[in-house]
């Protein structure tokens, strides 16, 4: 079940199945902390290890792992191993999408922009 904000409204008129809607809820509470928003940013755009996302986000390497670990079981982000560093990087498209239009509401609310449908 495939379901877009331009799709006919008949598509909302159903519930989506339980376990696809357990499992947005899951990544939506992994989106609700700013530290995992900024993360999931930075890992849009390239692969980039602990080191380089604590420095880049100002938190301790144990911090920024942990935070990854819930990124990761949530389905959001993948990893590979290059040499003796883990890589870490968005899981898809549909990922840094979402991120895309959670920031462009939040950008929507701040600024008072009205929307369009």
């Amino acid at each position: 079940m495939l379901v877009y904000a331009h799709d006919s409204s008949s598509h909302w008129s159903e519930l989506p199945p339980p376990e696809l809607v357990e499992t947005a809820s899951v990544a939506m509470r992994m989106l609700a902390d700013p530290t995992r928003l900024r993360l999931l940013w930075l890992l849009s755009g390239a692969e980039l290890d602990v080191g380089s996302l604590a420095e880049r986000v100002s938190l301790a390497r144990p911090a920024v792992s942990q935070h990854l670990a819930k990124l990761e079981l949530a389905g959001l982000v993948l990893r590979r191993r290059d040499g003796r560093r883990m890589l870490y990087r968005t899981r898809g498209g549909h990922v840094r999408r979402l991120l895309v239009e959670a920031l462009n509401a939040a950008e929507h609310h701040v600024r008072g922009i009205p929307d369009h449908d």
